[in-house]
């Protein structure tokens, strides 16, 4: 049996191949978890000698055990996830979580003025894809608030993100080799008013691979798709409509890769055949419509910033981390040569 003061929520999940929050959900007894996975996770937990301690954050003398959650699309499929992971680490060491979703420039400014009080009642604060000016950066990092970002980085705060521009290149070079020229590209909010750094990244990412291929990137293969299935069907649509259609798109996130595969269906396409599609992120249901794409484990994001700010407060300084996330290419059924 392992040293049980050492064993933490994350062996737990990575001896019973599920994610943290699974584990959370399947030790508090919760509806939604299958049985076989239930006792997978006991067994795991006992095998380890795994125990919660609700009672960790005493440690944190005249704390608030509360962690604020901010997100910028609190509805998003990758913001649940990873307030799953920050939830899954914090009910373990006895803290609370609340979740506020931050959409737009003045709910952001409204925010951070916020946070700025909050510092008794609020210990932490993970900020998911979220843009800071960098006055807000300034006092942020100047309170005594322990606080991580997600998604985008800034000096001075802990950061936990993905190479994005390395990923998409990843992602565009498997279209590549394939042997696509014409490889259209659905992106996120480039113009997003809260400026997140993922879709320029991922926008940087792919033309670079383009370029190192000799290739000259063409704007009319550039469509935006809002981070959701609808944005990725009308971005699809739009991109169909060309006099000259591509051969392969890569969208930025696997819910536009889904809403894009859907159209080009719809409109008599084969898949792969006649149209090869890559997603980011390897949402649960990529695999069901077998969609190659990029992985990366949002949940495991959340649970390493909330780790970061327990262990902080333990030791009652905030300081300064990175972490950057491991992608890899999961090539199934909806990439292939060109026709």
């Amino acid at each position: 049996m392992a040293d049980i003061r050492s064993v933490t929520i994350e062996d737990v999940a990575a001896a019973a191949s599920v994610s943290v929050a699974t584990v959370s959900r399947a030790l508090r007894g919760l509806d939604n978890v299958a049985h076989s996975t239930r006792q997978k996770v006991e067994l795991a937990a006992a095998e380890l000698g795994y125990v919660a301690n609700p009672a960790a954050a005493k440690l944190a003398a005249g704390s608030s055990k509360t962690i604020v959650v901010a997100v910028s699309n609190i509805a998003g499929w990758f913001s649940a996830q990873v307030v799953g992971g920050v939830e899954a680490v914090l009910s373990e060491a006895g803290y609370d979580t609340q979740v506020m979703g931050v959409a737009g420039p003045e709910a952001r400014r409204h925010f951070v003025a916020s946070a700025l009080q909050m510092h008794r009642r609020v210990d932490g604060l993970v900020m998911v894809d979220i843009r800071l000016e960098p006055d807000e950066v300034d006092a942020l990092r100047d309170t005594d608030i322990c606080t991580v970002t997600i998604g985008n980085s800034y000096p001075g705060l802990s950061s936990v993100r993905p190479d994005d521009i390395s990923a998409a290149r990843l992602a565009v070079d498997h279209l590549l080799q394939l042997g696509h020229r014409r490889i259209g590209l659905i992106e996120g909010m480039p113009d997003d008013p809260m400026g997140t750094e993922v879709s320029w990244r991922r926008r940087e990412g792919y033309e670079q691979a383009l370029t190192r291929a000799g290739i000259v990137v063409d704007p009319d293969l550039l469509h935006t798709g809002n981070f959701s299935i609808e944005g990725g069907q009308d971005a699809m649509a739009c991109l169909l409509a060309s006099p000259k259609p591509p051969t392969a798109v890569f969208a930025i996130s696997d819910e536009m890769a889904m809403g894009a595969r859907g159209v080009a269906v719809e409109q008599g396409l084969r898949i792969p055949e006649d149209m090869s599609v890559v997603g980011f992120d390897d949402h649960p249901l990529a695999q069901t419509v077998a969609l190659t794409t990029i992985r990366q484990d949002p949940t495991a994001s959340g649970a390493h910033a909330a780790r970061w700010i327990v262990e902080d407060l333990r030791n009652e300084a905030c300081n300064l981390h990175t972490h950057e996330v491991d992608v890899e290419l999961v090539a199934r059924r909806t990439t292939a040569p060109p026709c």
